[in-house]
């Protein structure tokens, strides 16, 4: 590239992807221009920030130049030649997917997951895959075999997890898209510590073949973004039903982008009591009552006589039935076949040293959570009964919906905290997701937006949708940052200020 157009790289990465999209549509710059300037800014950042474990310059450039012949034809989809970050628990064909474990550390996919190849269809190009908590078991990227990921807006904070490194890159201008998942709040806990859109869509709408699985009944692929709009040119890539997963619904997927621009007025919003929790920062929830007020003062209907009683009991139904999942996903990982393999005498051995080696605290943590509930004698009193609680939890949530459009939440109760200061208080760390965890129970969308500061620090504002309506979070988040302007905020380490 030469100086102009290596300078309008740099400056158009600095949009969001639906205008980086018109850039390359309008032949403003190159998709591999756009490509060199994101790897250069994500090399540059990498030394503080740690948001990935693999990069992948070379298949970048490649999948860059594939996605300018698309584009020369006009033939291109709406992603080609956009920079996205890949979780590393979705399977990449040729690269590397450790799942932040150990045990994984050396495995290579034959194939992609369908989201990957999905991408891979639209012409979007990978810049690597991002950091996590292990096995996505963490709500703060530190527990990871490859160390610990920062938060853009202060380094000695967490970015929130599991997805920590996807939040991360994108806050901090490296991509302007990036994949998560979330199985108790993991894409969108790590969106409000790092001020950005994180989506969780409904269970179904995503597939989840080739993912890496922690707890099946619980987790989806989901987007990070700026913005609501790109969140929403994203999911339209990702979702829809799957032969290769019998969980997806066969329920169309609708235009997402139509969503967009049709304002506030009218929504019938409930702000339910049980997520202002006990504990929660002033400064948290001083943020959340002044979007309240902005959702009103814009058409926005509030109800804040909602109730959903039975949410209180979420976090411990979760934490039976996410480790019993865990517990049986994980059994898979012996040595024998794949993975990490330690030498010992006899096959028993070899296999409690392989464990034992290949995993890390926090997975050991769940892995004997869930075989101790699912154990003779126990299984009723501690799995059957959570089964039958998330039963009366997604009823509250369909009778919550039957009368509104969205509930308005805190996405998490405090802002991103400091480095390693509850990594060794498991309990205060299961606190993080008391907010995000209800909607995983129940499988409803939510979606967190930046929705102001404390300490400092990105404040975010959860939208829970009824069941396939991502469309109505992708309209109130859309007009909510449209008048909010929180997407103008940049955090300290942004840009080419990596160093």
């Amino acid at each position: 590239m030469n100086g102009v157009a290596d300078f309008r790289a740099r400056e158009l990465l600095d949009l969001t992807a639906h205008e980086q999209a018109a850039a390359l549509r309008a032949g403003e710059v190159t998709a591999r221009g756009l490509a060199e300037a994101s790897i250069a800014r994500v090399r540059a950042q990498e030394p503080v920030l740690n948001a990935y474990i693999t990069l992948m310059d070379d298949e970048a450039l490649a999948m860059a130049d594939a996605a300018d012949e698309r584009l020369r034809a006009g033939n291109a989809a709406p992603l080609a030649g956009i920079p996205i970050g890949v979780k590393d628990l979705l399977s990449t064909r040729g690269v590397k997917t450790t799942a932040a474990s150990n045990m994984l550390r050396d495995f290579t996919p034959i194939v992609d997951c369908t989201v990957v190849t999905k991408l891979r269809e639209a012409g979007a190009v990978f810049i690597g895959k991002t950091n996590l908590d292990e096995f996505a078991m963490g709500s703060s990227t530190e527990h990871s075999k490859f160390g610990v990921t920062h938060n853009p807006w202060d380094l000695d904070r967490v970015p929130g997890g599991s997805s920590g490194g996807s939040a991360a890159t994108v806050a901090a201008g490296g991509v302007p898209l990036s994949l998560g998942t979330d199985t108790g709040g993991s894409i969108r806990q790590p969106a409000a510590c790092c001020g950005i859109v994180g989506l969780k869509p409904t269970y179904g709408r995503v597939s989840r073949f080739g993912v890496i699985a922690f707890a099946s009944s619980l987790e989806q692929v989901g987007p990070f973004a700026r913005d609501a709009e790109d969140a929403a040119l994203l999911l339209s890539a990702i979702a829809g039903l799957d032969p290769l997963d019998s969980t997806t619904a066969p329920v169309p997927v609708p235009d997402y982008a139509a969503m967009l621009g049709r304002g506030l007025d009218g929504l019938r919003v409930g702000v339910p009591r049980e997520f202002f929790v006990d504990g929660m920062e002033p400064g948290v929830r001083e943020a959340v009552e002044r979007a309240i007020d902005v959702f009103a003062a814009n058409g926005a209907i509030i109800d804040r006589d909602v109730s959903l009683p039975s949410v209180a009991a979420a976090l411990p139904v979760y934490y039976i039935i996410a480790p019993s999942e865990a517990s049986a996903n994980l059994a898979r990982y012996d040595g024998v076949k794949y993975g990490y393999h330690a030498d010992a005498d006899t096959m028993w051995e070899e296999m409690e040293l392989t464990r034992g080696q290949g995993f890390g605290d926090e997975v050991k943590r769940r892995i004997m959570l869930g075989t101790y509930a699912l154990s003779t004698g126990y299984y009723d009193a501690y799995y059957l009964k959570a089964q039958k609680v998330r039963t009366v939890i997604r009823r509250e949530f369909a009778a919550a919906f039957a009368s509104h459009d969205l509930l308005l939440t805190p996405t998490a109760p405090t802002v991103a905290f400091r480095l390693g200061e509850k990594v060794g208080d498991p309990v205060a760390m299961y606190l993080n997701d008391l907010c995000t965890i209800p909607a995983n129970i129940s499988g409803n969308p939510a979606v967190s937006i930046p929705c102001g500061f404390s300490e400092g620090m990105p404040v975010g504002l959860q939208l829970v949708g009824g069941m396939f309506e991502e469309g109505t979070l992708f309209r109130a988040a859309d007009a909510y940052g449209a008048v909010a302007g929180w997407k103008a905020q940049r955090p300290p380490i942004y840009g080419e200020r990596g160093r």
